[in-house]
């Protein structure tokens, strides 16, 4: 680490000399500045161990930095850089990325993807009206605004516009820069640890050292901190702390056992030391300690690299100290953003500035020697790259040097010089050599015996061909643009694959003979030699034959095509297909993997693809039949085709047939696919538009997954815009899932069953969604070019009419099974498909007639076979449809059937309600209530499956239910919630209530106990389900929904005597006795956070304060509206009792459930069993609704006329009051009506929900209709006297409906405020971990211990924490760097949940991997607010951890 601290800082000075010719007075000003140092500095930073901050800076500020301005500025330096800011701004902005600040890269603009711009420059600039993508910046670069080579188009924004420029102190400049940087840099590399330079030592050396700790890469978080407990004997808290600041964020996951790195430095160092630190954030505006680089990175990006003469002497040098960099990072232990390195796509991404590097410096040759030279230890015994037992660190390092090469090679040039052509091939021919050691790499040997025990290693070779498959595209598409440089690049690549299949092992040549043709070859099995898919050589020399081909320059190439070639490529397609006849079963999955790999799409376009192509030259260059032959061969099918007769041993059959099949799709490939540019005259977006329209004859996809499915190319960029339109009709989204497109119909004439970019998957399932497309011919492919046009002669060939006529015989002998339906498809293909193209190469061949002939003869062959396998499949499938349609008959009968049934009983069930003859029958208080609708409960278990009428003296039967905290209706967010405290009273503002939730599933209450039991002794052995579900706490999954649930809810069927009587001794059933007390006690303990106690008063108070609070969620979910409480202690006022709440400090809903539940006990005696009348319980309902209704209006009205919080209990009082203090007589009824309305009707809909669930009165249609105007007629006349009274303030009544904060519509707006956020409790100006609470709008710093906090003797996170607070333990932020809203519960639970945030695709982005422009969707952020209201937010949490376990073990507490 030191020696690249070194060698950077050697490299900065190396510039800093060219660039600045100091003058003698420098010398002076140095001097002085050092002394001023000297005397000041060891006097500020004396008390490190606890340092003063506030009070160092300003004596910083004081003693040393302002002199430093005023010289520096000449003048006050606040009027200074006023005047600066006045006189105008410069062309280039040069603005410092923060981490997780808003970065924007123009799609149809920027040279490449690393050209960006700051939010302000993007607004201001022509290209937020372009395509655009949009990221996080993980820190580190500067926006690109003002760079003339960076943009197409629209360099300038309008803030950067040219204009005149201040006049700056250029000596003074000249004086300070340079002794501020060599102080800083002499300090930073200083080794003495006792001692300071002389002309820093100005006072008596002090006795008085630091014990100092540094950060590393190696160690965990909670290493140190132990290591640091261990160590100083402290609290873990106070450990915690020294950590913190050692960290400052950054930390490794990785766990090391190497030392701590510790030394013990003089106090006079360590001050200088962190003086030189802040100095560096003076110019730069830095804190941090990696600081030591990021400080310097800051240095140069806003020195050397806003003029592009410094640039450009800057990247020379660091060019040649390049290797040496390079090869300290890769052993160093910090972060490349720390490393010196990252600076490279500052320089290689400048068009003029790398061609100038590769002229001048040979920057492509010192990049791939330098690749070569940090990997000797993979390097095998013949040079092959052999990384078994890797180090993914250090591989990781590695691909930082693959990316700079990828940078140099981002911009084509369009003049080619003579130097540029020889440093360039120089460059190419140092690759080659790296594309050798690659070559053949990793072999493989078939296992036979036994398995493999230990799946060698194989992500690194595969993760290399990743990184290198755009470079090696760059590199053909260099080549192209120059014709002799194209021919001399083939040349080198021909030469240096002729090496690599030369240095095999010598055999003899065998000798095939077939058809009277013969091939000689050294003997090869795929099945029994060792075999390799990694062949870049191969397939770059591919790749620049078929550029050769389409620039015509083919004609002047005289090299030979051998055989060996095509045979390394005919190897790999071997590979595949015995691995697909499950040949290579033993190897295990590492040769299943690499062989996905091979055909996924990250690879594909530089391997399989490549493959192909070779075997379409190799059949343009060589005989035909030598050609098939040499197939034939490799895929060990001689045999087969060669009149010997079959074994019978099935599974050599079965592999036998998958071989055949194989290879035929191969030489339909190799025919058909021509979809290439140089392999025949199509474009580009040709190939683009044939891709998609195959993916999209499989099914309707999203954007994303389109995007997903096709290369990309060196920008980033598939092509897919530019053409998606033309084959595809977007499809939008709903409220939830995504947007897709749908394949036009015009465009399924493209359709191509053998399409070779098709999976087994994708073929298998296309052939399923698509049946009626196997019926379509395939579409004619496009002319093949003139260096290809000899690939068809393989058609008329000897050796393909053998193979042909073999496989029609073979089906037409029904004895011998080596042949399939799929075999004989392809034949038809080859015979009906491929004629056309036939025809013109008959009549320029010898002897096509005869061909032609015998392409007619096989077809009375074809037409039998196709015939009878037809004939037998089209009776099956009638058979087929004539029994599933009669199933259909008879389903549809008994559906009907259930259908009448069900009509005939709810018409006499409901009888009642479908009869306007009764006028009372839904007045549910007074002497006229209406009858109670009791119906018969026939319930079925979902568990036994057996039903039961509900009584009270049978078993009982339960609901599954969760009883949670929620703060969903609260007022105010700020209240300070108390949950122990008496459940008696309730707030008017809601702060926290006992919300109750069913699934609405059945159970038996004995079957609900085994099934707890069982889970009990089931799933304890399970380390995950403790996360889903606390057992201990009866939390269970439904059986049938798998909602969460924690208790369950008796069902009592509805009695009136019950109800009237509540207090009595009721007859009960042991079983329903038993399960109220779970019920009730389920609520005590969940809304209390307390211990089971059934003997505690609270347990009723609580059980009503549920019922209530449940009501007005309901309420407020279907009308959008709220409700209040009302307390029967607080109805009929005692002045002498202690401790009774005002009339304006209950919510009066809450008094009424109590009132109307609790008021029986009234008529209760131990010795009498007394019981109200029915008239007389009716008449106290009424009169019980009359008073607390009456009381609600009087809060309305005094909360909301004064706000004083006046209290009177005469109304007429209250009457006259208002009337004095503000004369209203004049006030209109209307006004004074609809005020009171709306604050009473949430009230009155919850009482009307209440007596109905509990009386059994059928509902008026007014409630279920959203009429609330006859409603009203149930508050007596007598009450609305007070209605006179007008409302001079807003009203309290009703209270307003709580919602979700608001979002800004553009979702870079939230990236722009999450980047100027700042943790409050840390110094440093990092970014942390930013997320938006949508409850209340907070931004919080998450997951980092700067802002835990220890609650209950526990530490907990910011969200955590918040958490408790603001939602109860419920909590669901927005991350706003990640675009993930986080579903949290607790200390334990949580999931991730799509934020409301979606592209022009209808997709959202987790993690804004794609970039594309975001905005609000207002129905998914609905979708969001209705989750919380209606409090799902643990059962979206419960199914989310069910099905997807990624998150189990993390610690949720810290986030």
């Amino acid at each position: 680490m030191l020696f690249s601290l070194c060698l950077f800082l050697h490299l900065y000075f190396s510039i800093g000399v060219l660039l600045l010719q100091w003058c003698d007075e420098r010398l002076n000003f140095q001097a002085t500045f050092l002394q001023c140092l000297a005397k000041h500095v060891p006097n500020i930073y004396s008390a490190e161990m606890d340092p003063l901050l506030e009070k160092q800076e300003e004596m910083v500020q004081a003693a040393i930095l302002y002199p430093l301005e005023c010289y520096l500025f000449g003048e006050d330096p606040g009027i200074f850089l006023e005047k600066l800011q006045q006189s105008g701004t410069s062309q280039l902005c040069g603005k410092v990325f923060k981490g997780g600040e808003a970065t924007y890269s123009c799609r149809d603009c920027a040279v490449d993807p690393t050209c960006v711009l700051c939010m302000d420059c993007f607004q201001n600039s022509i290209h937020k009206n372009h395509r655009y993508k949009m990221h996080s910046s993980t820190g580190g670069g500067f926006c690109d605004c003002g760079d003339t080579e960076a943009w197409k188009a629209g360099p300038l924004c309008t803030k950067h516009e040219p204009g005149a420029s201040g006049s700056a102190k250029e000596v003074r400049i000249l004086r300070v820069f340079p002794s501020v940087i060599k102080y800083i840099v002499d300090m930073l590399i200083w080794e003495e640890e006792k001692e300071l330079p002389p002309e820093l030592t100005t006072r008596e050396k002090i006795d008085s050292y630091y014990c100092v700790l540094f950060n590393d890469e190696h160690h965990s978080y909670d290493h140190v901190i132990y290591s640091l407990q261990r160590a100083l004997g402290c609290e873990r808290s106070e450990a915690q702390l020294h950590t913190t600041a050692i960290d400052k964020e950054r930390h490794s996951e990785n766990i090391s056992q190497r030392p701590l790195h510790v030394e013990v430095l003089h106090a006079d160092v360590t001050a200088h030391q962190k003086f030189a630190l802040r100095l560096g954030s003076w110019l730069n505006k830095l804190m941090s300690y990696s600081r030591a680089r990021k400080v310097l990175h800051e240095l140069i990006f806003s020195s050397f690299f806003m003029e592009m003469e410094y640039k450009k002497l800057f990247a020379v040098e660091f060019v040649k100290y390049y290797k040496a960099l390079q090869k300290e990072y890769i052993n160093d232990d910090h972060d490349r953003v720390l490393s010196v390195t990252a600076l490279s796509v500052q320089m290689f991404t400048v068009p003029t500035l790398a061609r100038h590097l590769i002229e001048e410096q040979s920057v492509i040759t010192t990049i791939a020697e330098t690749l070569l030279e940090v990997l000797p230890e993979y390097l095998d015994k013949n040079g092959k790259f052999n990384f078994q037992d890797y180090s993914q660190d250090k591989m990781n390092r590695v691909y930082a040097i693959i990316y700079d090469l990828r940078y140099v090679l981002v911009s084509k040039p369009t003049l080619w010089t003579d130097r540029l052509r020889e440093r360039f091939l120089d460059g190419f021919v140092s690759f080659l050599r790296i594309l050798a050691c690659m070559q053949g790499m990793e072999e493989i040997k078939r296992e036979i015996g036994q398995h493999v025990e230990v799946d060698p290693d194989w992500e690194a070779a595969i993760a290399i061909q990743m990184q290198l498959k755009n470079i090696l595209l760059m590199f053909q598409e260099w080549c192209a643009c120059d014709e002799e440089l194209l021919l001399r690049a083939y040349k080198e690549c021909h030469k240096a694959v002729m090496r690599c299949s030369t240095n095999g092992r010598s055999r003899e040549k065998t000798v095939f003979h077939l058809c009277g043709h013969t091939l000689e070859s050294r003997p090869y099995r795929v099945s029994a030699d060792p075999v390799s898919i990694h062949l870049p050589l191969s397939r770059t020399l591919a790749g620049l034959h078929v550029r050769l081909s389409k620039t015509g320059a083919i004609s002047r190439l005289h090299e030979f095509v051998s055989p060996l070639l095509v045979d390394y490529p005919l190897r790999c397609l071997v590979l595949i297909a015995q691995v697909a006849a499950e040949m290579w079963r033993r190897n295990g999955l590492s040769l299943i993997s690499q062989v996905f790999y091979y055909q996924d799409v990250k690879c594909r376009e530089e391997m399989y693809d490549k493959d192909i192509i070779m075997l379409q030259i190799g059949a343009s260059l060589m005989d035909p039949n030598q050609f098939l032959l040499l197939v034939l061969q490799r895929y060990e099918l001689a045999d087969a085709f060669k009149k010997i007769k079959p074994t019978k041993n099935q599974d050599l059959i079965k592999q036998c047939n998958v071989l055949i099949e194989e290879m035929l799709q191969i030489l339909i490939y190799v025919v058909g696919e021509r979809y290439v540019p140089g392999v025949s005259n199509v474009t580009k977006e040709d190939l683009i538009m044939r891709e998609i329209i195959h993916l999209l004859c499989i099914e309707p996809m999203a954007h994303s997954a389109i995007t997903k499915s096709l290369p990309e190319n060196e920008n980033n960029e598939t092509g897919l815009e530019s053409v998606i339109d033309k084959v595809a009709t977007f499809k939008k989204p709903g409220v939830s899932g995504h947007g897709v497109y749908e394949l036009k119909d015009e465009c399924l004439k493209e359709f191509n069953m053998f399409f070779y970019h098709y999976t087994k998957t994708q073929h298998s399932k296309v052939s399923t969604v698509r049946f009626t497309l196997k019926a379509l011919p395939p579409p004619p492919p496009p002319d093949f070019s003139p260096a290809f046009s000899n690939v068809v002669r393989i058609l008329n060939c000897d050796v393909m009419m053998h193979i042909l006529r073999t496989i029609l015989q073979r089906a037409v002998e029904l004895e011998i099974h080596l042949w399939t339906e799929a075999m004989i498809q392809m034949v038809w293909l080859t015979l009906c498909c491929q004629l056309k193209n036939l025809m013109p190469v008959v009549r320029m061949h010898e002897g096509g007639q005869n061909a032609l002939i015998f392409w007619c003869s096989l077809l009375p062959d074809f037409f039998v076979v196709f015939y009878c396998k037809t004939q037998s499949s089209q009776d099956k499938e009638k058979a087929e449809r004539k029994r599933k349609a009669e199933a259909a008959r008879l389903h549809r009968q008994k559906i009907m059937a259930q259908m009448s049934a069900l009509q005939k009983n709810f018409i006499e069930t409901h009888k009642l309600l479908m009869s306007s003859a009764i006028d009372y029958s839904r007045i549910a208080l007074g002497p006229k209530r209406g009858p109670s609708v009791a119906e018969k409960e026939v319930l079925t278990c979902i568990l036994c499956q057996e039903e039961q009428e509900v009584k009270l003296e049978s078993a009982a039967m339960v609901l599954s239910a969760c009883v949670q905290k929620s703060t969903a209706l609260t007022q105010n967010r700020s209240r300070i919630i108390e949950l122990s405290g008496d459940p008696l009273f309730m707030h008017p503002d809601l702060p926290c209530g006992t919300h109750t939730g069913s699934c609405g599933h059945v159970m038996h209450a004995a079957c609900w106990q085994k099934y707890f039991e069982a889970m009990q002794l089931n799933f304890r052995q399970r380390l995950h389900v403790e996360q889903i579900f606390d057992l201990e706490n009866g939390e269970y999954l439904c059986p049938l929904c798998k909602s969460l649930c924690n208790t369950v809810i008796p069902i009592v069927p509805l009695q009136t005597e019950i109800i009237l009587a509540f207090f009595c001794r009721v007859k009960y059933s042991s079983s329903i006795k038993e399960m109220l007390i779970l019920f009730a006690t389920t609520i005590y303990r969940v809304g209390l956070k307390v211990a089971p106690n059934e003997a505690d008063h609270r347990i009723p108070m609580m059980t009503w304060s549920t019922c209530a609070f449940t009501i007005q969620c309901i309420e407020k979910n279907t009308y959008q509206m709220h409700n209040c409480y009302l307390y029967f202690v607080v109805l009929l006022p005692n002045f002498k009792a202690e401790d009774t709440p005002s009339l304006l400090e209950v919510d009066m809903f809450h008094v009424l459930v109590g009132v109307v539940l609790s008021f029986p006990s009234l008529y209760w005696e131990d010795a009498v069993d007394l019981q109200p009348s029915s008239i007389s319980s009716a008449y106290n309902h009424l009169y019980l609704f009359h008073l607390t209704t009456l009381a609600h209006i009087t809060q309305i009205v005094i909360s909301s006329a004064t706000g004083r919080g006046v209290f009177v209990l005469n109304y007429s009082d209250i009457f006259i009051l208002f009337l004095k203090n503000y004369g209203l007589s004049d006030v209109p009824g209307w006004l004074v009506w609809d005020c009171v309305k709306k604050g009473i009707m949430p009230y009155l809909r919850s009482a009307a929900l209440f007596f109905h669930y509990l009386l059994g009165v059928s509902p008026p249609e007014e409630l279920l209709q959203g009429k609330y105007e006859k409603l009203s007629v149930l508050v007596f006349a007598s009450i609305f006297i007070i209605l006179i009274i007008v409302l001079l303030h807003l009203p309290r009544y009703p209270r307003k409906r709580n919602s979700l904060i608001e979002l800004p519509e553009d979702y870079s707006c939230l990236l722009n405020q999450a980047s100027q956020f700042r943790c409050p409790r840390s110094y440093d100006d990092e970014q942390k971990h930013p997320v938006l609470c949508l409850f209340c709008g907070a931004m919080l710093c998450s997951q980092n211990t700067c802002c835990q906090e220890l609650v209950d003797g526990e530490e907990l996170g910011a969200c955590t924490s918040h958490a408790l607070q603001c939602g109860a333990g419920l909590f669901f932020p927005l991350r706003i760097r990640e675009c993930k809203v986080v579903l949290i519960e607790g200390k334990t639970r949580g999931c991730l949940y799509p934020a409301p945030y979606l592209d022009e695709y209808g997709e959202t982005d987790p993690g804004l991997k794609r970039g594309n422009p975001l905005h609000l969707c207002w129905e998914r952020y609905r979708k969001l607010h209705l989750l919380w209201q209606q409090h799902c937010i643990i059962e979206e949490i419960a199914r989310s951890q069910e099905t997807n376990q990624i998150f189990f073990g993390f610690n949720w507490q810290l986030l």
